[in-house]
């Protein structure tokens, strides 16, 4: 189905060509000034420069030629040479039957891509806190938008699971626990199936031993070579390292399932280790990498850099692995795996020089195709309201299923005022709630930028809110059961393209562009992989929907027509709403 705007440009393009001009001049756009018109093409200006000619002349060409067109209500030049553009709501109504009859509500797909999300994980042996958030929430939704274009999308947790943290861990189990049988040198049988600790103990041990490390230079020395060990394949090492996975594992499954992100791989940078070895030979044989102070390093730096960009290390002066040696591994694990036509990346956007370089480097090195799109999303911190990171109340980082809980909370608080649900169902929906009111507070917000985490602000039901937008939902839900229960009748969307005459109030006329907006919307936010522009889309839809609810008795109408045109319009604006915020990565309850 084409959408209106490109509909509107097909009937300009040929105004143009037979007016004698490039039909490349019949572009259109969503008009800036909405009080003046719905669409605008500012063609006339840019053909007035080639075919020297004032635009406003052209424009009355393009205008006579137009004349009588149904499609347009009204169709007007004005100086110095814009096109302004109103359509006929007929034609909008009939464009929005078309766009409710097929399965992706219009959205144009496109030739299948194999796409790769890297989330950035966590480290193992940690719980997820704050500071997780966005890299799930960002890259649950990014996943989702990909997806949805019709791309095969393959999400990857992509855990820290191999770096000093597993000696640290080893090393101070060792100190506490000296009798397993782990650090038996002469032990020979098999080692235990279960783990020799529960997740409480490892997310305490490490903190313990990352700040006996810091004091204590022989401890430090002992997890080096802990780390060595276990990188070298030791039998004992690898079996705790293997308890340690499984643990961690679970409680990160059940954090992140709780956030509603989910994964298709659960690999981390222990699985890009055997590619590693092959990798710095072939990088040295073919003189990509040399020798500098002791390091191995690529240089990076392009003539058309605005400042000096320094080489990147693949492997330090003490022969280590570095973040960008386990980055490029993968890299070579997944084209051989995947072949991916695209990388997503998701970091902290001060991790930018270091996927610069990654990127430059497997480029370089023709690790990728030169056509391989590979994209970065460096997003802001997440702040008090002191504008500072996030912190809990005695000055540490909060745990991230406190956050949800804290949110949780506020929300069955403000559930509970009403006192229309029983408590069982006030906690399920209050769950559902909190989930949109954190994810859409994150959302809302471009990837980049800082933003204030604010409770009681993310978790009203009015304004530019997670809450506010489900509650909008419910609110249809309602009208929808009700016109059910009154009329015996489900709605119907092919009313929409009714071929009687009548008048449309400015509420649903505004309405109505606005949902078909949606494919324009939901295209762009996924090739920009901009989760914000849908937050902004839907906040609009909203208020426009309930501009139209306030204005229009939808329930008492007597007109059956009218009425089952405007059923059949908010169901499809539900049905809008539904996919975005799937896109978004919640879900709307049936009561609030």
């Amino acid at each position: 189905m084409k959408k209106i705007a490109e509909q509107i440009a097909e009937e300009l393009k040929k105004a143009f060509a037979e007016c004698g001009y490039e039909e490349r001049f019949g572009m259109v756009t969503v008009s800036n000034r909405p009080d003046l018109c719905q669409y605008q093409c500012n063609g006339a200006m840019a053909a007035a420069k080639q075919y020297k000619k004032a635009p406003i002349m052209i424009a009355n060409e393009i205008v006579e030629k137009c004349a009588g067109n149904p499609m347009f209500a009204k169709f007007e030049a004005v100086m110095p040479g814009f096109i302004n553009i109103t359509l006929a709501n007929r034609f909008v109504s009939k464009a929005l039957a078309g766009m409710a009859a097929e399965e992706k509500l219009g959205v144009s797909t496109g030739k299948p891509q194999t796409v790769i999300v890297d989330y950035g994980g966590a480290n193992v042996a940690k719980p997820l806190h704050v500071g997780h958030l966005r890299s799930a929430v960002i890259g649950e939704s990014v996943k989702r938008m990909k997806r949805f274009m019709g791309n095969k999308v393959i999400g990857d947790v992509h855990l820290g699971d191999w770096g000093l943290q597993m000696g640290l861990i080893i090393e101070e189990l060792r100190d506490r626990k000296p009798e397993l049988v782990y650090f038996d040198e002469n032990y020979t049988g098999e080692y235990p199936a279960e783990a020799p600790f529960t997740i409480s103990e490892l997310e305490e041990i490490y903190p313990a031993a990352s700040a006996k490390s810091k004091e204590d230079e022989a401890f430090k020395e002992r997890a080096h070579r802990a780390t060595v060990l276990l990188q070298s394949g030791n039998p004992a090492f690898t079996a705790l390292w293997k308890h340690i996975m499984a643990v961690s594992l679970a409680d990160l499954r059940k954090n992140y399932d709780n956030l509603n992100v989910h994964f298709d791989l659960w690999k981390g940078e222990s699985d890009a280790q055997p590619y590693i070895p092959d990798m710095i030979e072939d990088l040295c044989s073919r003189g990509i990498a040399y020798e500098s102070q002791g390091a191995l390093v690529v240089d990076i730096a392009q003539e058309s850099d605005t400042k000096e960009l320094p080489p990147c290390i693949v492997r330090k002066s003490d022969g280590a692995a570095i973040y960008a040696t386990s980055d490029l591994a993968t890299i070579l694990e997944r084209e051989k795996l995947y072949q991916p036509d695209q990388y997503i990346y998701l970091a902290d956007k001060r991790q930018e020089l270091h996927f610069t370089q990654v990127f430059r480097t497997a480029r370089k090195a023709g690790y990728v195709k030169p056509e391989t799109r590979m994209d970065y999303i460096g997003f802001g911190t997440m702040n008090g309201k002191d504008g500072k990171p996030f912190k809990t109340r005695q000055g540490g980082v909060l745990r991230l299923e406190y956050l949800l809980k804290d949110v949780e909370d506020a929300v069955f608080e403000r559930i509970q005022e009403n006192r229309t649900v029983d408590e069982d169902e006030a906690h399920k929906t209050a769950k559902m709630i909190g989930l949109a009111a954190i994810k859409y507070g994150d959302l809302s917000n471009q990837a980049a930028k800082d933003y204030v985490f604010d409770v009681d602000r993310f978790a009203s039901f009015e304004g530019n809110t997670g809450p506010y937008i489900l509650y909008t939902m419910v609110r249809i839900k309602s009208i929808l059961a009700k016109y059910q229960e009154q009329s015996g009748k489900t709605a119907d969307t092919s009313a929409l393209a009714a071929e009687e005459d009548r008048a449309y109030s400015a509420s649903e006329v505004e309405l109505m562009l606005a949902a078909a907006r949606f494919a324009d919307t939901i295209e762009r936010a996924a090739d920009e992989l901009a989760p914000h522009k849908i937050c902004q889309y839907i906040y609009e839809l909203s208020n426009a929907f309930n501009s139209f609810y306030h204005e229009n008795k939808i329930l008492a109408q007597e007109d059956a027509a009218k009425q089952a045109q405007w059923i059949a319009l908010i169901s499809l604006v539900l049905r809008v709403l539904n996919v975005c915020i799937d896109l978004l990565g919640f879900e709307a309850p049936d009561r609030m």
